[in-house]
């Protein structure tokens, strides 16, 4: 009994430490765990705060700019194109969706990045870079908004005063950097030039991949469009970049990043093996320079004229320069119809091999005197914006169909500005191709009108037509987007 009692009073000692341990672990773990929910609420409070506040503001900073655009259209409703205008009243509507009182709303991320890419569009369009709005700083915000209020207001107060301040903020900073020279945040012209490549080439993806390697040396440019067309053999790349007024067109990384991809072209691809239904002069059969925004003709002819210098030395492939870039302005119909670009050289309206004869009948601008038959010869120019709109006539008689097409163009008395071929694109299609020279007055509508009317007239049905590039705007967008994380 004794020994029983004992041993209890022992077990009891020890059940005490136990207890006692386990006593002061629970009263640490809920002291912490109060201490780290009081210090985790101010903190999470604090960070909630501030990017709400710089949500705010960056929403704000968009709705002053829109307001300022807005008011800038009252005053002279022309002064913007339209599709600027369309660009504004976009952003207007995205802001007015944004859910302001609903920060777990799935859609605030996707709408905030819509709006930042519309910005940065209108203001390529507008021809600006623009360096960002400036953050508010601590002490802005307490000259802005009463401690108190923002300790004890109702969150729509709070919410709507941020919004409405850095509205203000947005429209008073956004005016200074428009019209006040001399602030800390300027706006420089952006200057952007496009290159259009068009090679000989669309069922050799190997070779098309390491033009395409060749390209991606040069992270200053982009390819932005890609049209590959398997009948025609052919494809066109859309090249941009950024042009630095300092720099000499020598080195410019959209000159280089060309050259780069026409020697990887030369190196991958034997004209003597292609064969297509759309007529070229060599691998690289044509390359078109055009400025883009603040960008000027004369740029983009200087880059032009540098590239036909470096093939022409370093590739030895007879070069010719048209448009711009040519001391007389030739034109590229002009060249291509001295070299026999129109005519096929094989069955079937084909353009089979070499199709040009190892003496030229045109002395180059750059480059050997001889021709390469692997190689060719390659057109480079540089002139004011084209499209090119392709039009499917459903029919086999190439004869009728390049009647209809010659009755089209300008030089066959038909649209001003418009130039127009005739081109077998399977077994029962010919397409009129068109290069239209002033888009802006005669654009792709026109032009299918015109062929529509003409081909019934013959009793053949026509198909809607389509363009081979992306517009201008879609262009600057595409580009804008994938460098913005450069």
């Amino acid at each position: 009994m004794d020994s029983q009692q004992s041993n209890n009073s022992v077990q009891d000692i020890f059940d005490s430490s136990l207890n006692l341990e386990e006593t002061h672990f629970k009263e640490g773990y809920d002291e912490g765990y109060n201490h780290g929910l009081t210090t985790g609420k101010e903190e999470a409070r604090q960070v909630g705060l501030k990017l709400g506040f710089e949500t705010g503001e960056e929403l704000g900073f968009y709705k002053g700019c829109v307001d300022v655009w807005n008011s800038a259209i009252r005053v002279d409703p022309t002064r913007f194109s339209t599709r600027v205008q369309k660009g504004i009243k976009q952003m207007e509507e995205l802001i007015e969706k944004y859910p302001v009182m609903d920060p777990e709303n799935e859609s605030i991320q996707e709408i905030m990045e819509a709006l930042r890419l519309k910005f940065r569009v209108i203001r390529a369009a507008l021809g600006v870079v623009y360096y960002g709005y400036r953050r508010i700083n601590t002490w802005q915000l307490a000259a802005l908004f009463d401690d108190e209020m923002i300790r004890c207001g109702p969150q729509k107060l709070l919410a709507t005063n941020v919004l409405d301040n850095a509205i203000s903020l947005a429209q008073s900073l956004f005016l200074c950097s428009s019209w006040q020279a001399g602030r800390k945040r300027k706006m420089l012209k952006l200057m952007l030039a496009c290159c259009k490549v068009y090679i000989s080439e669309s069922r050799n993806k190997a070779a098309l991949q390491s033009v395409e390697r060749a390209a991606k040396l040069f992270p200053e440019a982009a390819i932005v469009n890609k049209f590959e067309d398997v009948i025609y053999n052919r494809v066109g790349y859309t090249v941009v970049s950024k042009l630095v007024p300092e720099l000499s067109p020598d080195s410019c990384s959209l000159k280089n990043t060309v050259f780069a991809m026409v020697k990887a072209a030369f190196e991958n691809i034997d004209l003597e093996m292609h064969s297509g239904s759309h007529p070229r002069l060599g691998v690289v059969d044509h390359i078109c320079f055009h400025a883009l925004a603040c960008a000027s003709l004369d740029q983009a002819a200087g880059i032009a004229k540098s590239l036909a210098a470096d093939i022409g030395s370093s590739l030895q492939v007879p070069t010719f320069l048209y448009g711009a870039a040519h001391e007389e302005g030739k034109t590229l119909d002009s060249i291509r119809r001295e070299l026999g670009f129109f005519k096929p050289n094989s069955v079937g309206n084909q353009w089979v091999g070499g199709s040009i004869s190892e003496s030229l009948p045109l002395k180059p601008d750059e480059g050997p005197l001889e021709v390469s038959q692997t190689k060719g010869v390659i057109v480079i120019g540089a002139t004011r914006w084209v499209d090119n709109y392709n039009v499917p006539v459903f029919s086999t008689n190439v004869g009728a169909v390049r009647t209809i097409a010659k009755r089209v163009s300008g030089r066959g008395g038909g649209l001003p500005s418009v130039q127009a071929m005739a081109l077998a694109h399977g077994e029962d299609v010919i397409e009129v191709a068109c290069n239209l020279l002033e888009p802006s007055k005669v654009g792709g509508d026109k032009v299918q009108l015109e062929v529509e009317r003409l081909a019934g007239e013959e009793g053949m049905a026509v198909g809607k037509g389509y363009f081979t590039d992306l517009p201008q705007e879609k262009i600057i967008e595409s580009y804008m987007e994938l460098t913005s994380s450069m």
